[in-house]
């Protein structure tokens, strides 16, 4: 009798259910890849304003994604714990605040968060301003509330830090470097002000360090009649014009008469000054007291800074206002009438 040929059978079943396998494994393939890659797509490509995002210290992978999908940040949950997991990134997130989008993928918000890219905003202080106008900058700018800064911007605070000789009892008044500054978002209002105060140490005290002894002034006399100069002058070539006449003044005891402090005393900027304003009760009234005021009453530039230490030589005593941003210098009161009334002249004619 022949015998049954039952190898092929045995065979074939193995063969059909590897096949059956391989079909599962590929719809499973394919129904992942159709679920979870879409998932790690943008929620919205043409979005363009970013969203600021603190991941706290200590938050697990979890805890961000979680915090992705309550801003709408990510397609889902649960696609982006995934690739934290498979991507090995949990346990690479830094602490911070960041600049996201609905317009990142999933992996761009996270390659952001691993590699540190901490969102930053810009604060720029130019020549002129006073203390109360750049803390107004840096809470516009997002960093800090104006009232926080201000809080923190007094000197005692810093003179460990810097080594500048700054009265303890001053504020950072004159003594904020005027620049571009790239601030990173969670800074402390103490850190935002040292960085600009180190800006000044490092551009101005130590750079001109020797000019400074020389001078016969203390840095805090050259701050403060640098201010005076940088709200007084509007062009740099009459800077040093103007630090001889103030310097001038202050040698044979006249009063300076700086209308720019007057400004500062009444804490609030006018076109035209009136005699009742330049009785106002302030140290800062340079009509009412002799010397220079307490401290500075803005944040002078550098053009400032260094026409007080390089003030011009002459016999000037007074100077006035042309009406387009020069002035006219004289030498005696009869001399410096008689300019006021020549351009009061010209202004009618």
């Amino acid at each position: 009798m022949a015998r049954k040929n039952t190898g092929s059978r045995r065979t074939r079943k193995p063969r059909a259910l590897g096949l059956a396998g391989l079909i599962l494994t590929a719809g499973v393939a394919v129904a992942w890849a159709g679920w979870y890659l879409p998932a790690l797509r943008p929620v919205d490509p043409t979005a363009t304003a970013p969203m600021l995002v603190q991941l706290r210290s200590g938050a697990s992978a979890r805890d961000f994604c979680r915090l992705l999908a309550s801003k709408n940040l990510v397609r889902n949950e649960k696609a982006a714990l995934i690739y934290a997991y498979l991507g090995g990134q949990r346990q690479r997130l830094k602490a911070g605040y960041y600049d996201l989008s609905a317009s990142m993928s999933v992996p761009e918000i996270f390659t952001t968060v691993v590699e540190g890219r901490i969102a930053t905003r810009k604060v720029v202080v130019v020549p002129g301003l006073r203390l109360e106008q750049v803390a107004e900058r840096v809470e516009r700018s997002g960093l800090a509330p104006a009232t926080e800064f201000l809080r923190a911007a007094r000197a005692s605070a810093f003179l460990s830090e810097t080594g500048l000789d700054i009265p303890a009892t001053a504020s950072l008044e004159g003594y904020l470097w005027p620049a571009t500054y790239t601030i990173p978002v969670g800074t402390p209002a103490h850190g935002i002000a040292l960085v600009m105060l180190e800006a000044f140490r490092d551009k101005f005290a130590e750079r001109r360090a020797a000019e400074i002894a020389a001078s016969g002034m203390t840095l805090h006399k050259i701050v403060t009649l640098a201010s005076l100069v940088e709200r007084e002058a509007k062009v740099d070539d009459e800077r040093p014009v103007i630090a001889g006449v103030l310097l001038n003044r202050l040698r044979i005891g006249w009063k300076l008469q700086c209308d720019a402090t007057v400004q500062y005393a009444l804490g609030r900027h006018k076109s035209r000054l009136t005699y009742q304003d330049l009785k106002v009760a302030s140290p800062y009234n340079t009509y009412l007291h002799a010397g220079l005021p307490p401290g500075p009453i803005c944040m002078p530039g550098e053009a400032s800074l260094l026409a007080t230490l390089r003030p011009a030589k002459h016999n000037f005593l007074f100077y006035v206002a042309r009406g387009n941003g020069r002035h006219v210098f004289t030498r005696t009161y009869a001399e410096h009438l008689a300019a006021i009334a020549a351009i009061r002249g010209g202004r009618r004619g």
